[in-house]
């Protein structure tokens, strides 16, 4: 285990709270390298990932690209450039609201689901790449969500 001191080579924090801070930030960047490597041998990147599991969430039925863009996990993404690369990749499908012409009804496809299916079988390992008990892990959430607020 090495310590974030040695990670980013420097032991002098102004306190706990500015190291927890920089290690936090530091853990989520590695996190998302990790997980961008498992996800890249998929063809597709963190955020197409995220909009396809939303997707998936509400499968069989549609969603409006505002609605998407609120249950991001990065909310600054370009979500009308993204869907339309996984609209390319033939992973989601677009239909006009038939209740309001003006709004798009989006859907994951077959291929979408099929892809979400295959990479099931490998997300189990990044799930775990924190290496942490079900006790930490759970712990380590509820410090995450009470310093959020």
């Amino acid at each position: 285990m090495m310590r974030i001191e040695e990670e980013i080579k420097q032991s002098k924090f102004q306190n706990s709270n500015q190291k927890a801070v920089v290690n936090l930030i530091y853990t989520a960047h590695w996190l998302e390298g990790e997980h961008q490597k498992l996800l890249s041998g998929f063809g597709i990147t963190g955020q197409q990932f995220n909009i396809l599991r939303i997707l998936k969430g509400q499968h069989p039925n549609s969603i409006s690209a505002t609605e998407i863009k609120e249950r991001m996990l990065d909310r600054n993404s370009d979500v009308s450039r993204l869907l339309s690369r996984l609209e390319k990749k033939n992973l989601i499908q677009r239909k006009s609201c038939e209740s309001d012409k003006r709004a798009t009804d989006i859907f994951i496809s077959n291929e979408g689901v099929e892809l979400l299916r295959q990479i099931a079988h490998e997300q189990n390992r990044l799930d775990h790449v924190l290496k942490l008990d079900e006790e930490d892990a759970q712990e380590l959430s509820n410090l995450l969500d009470k310093a959020r607020g």
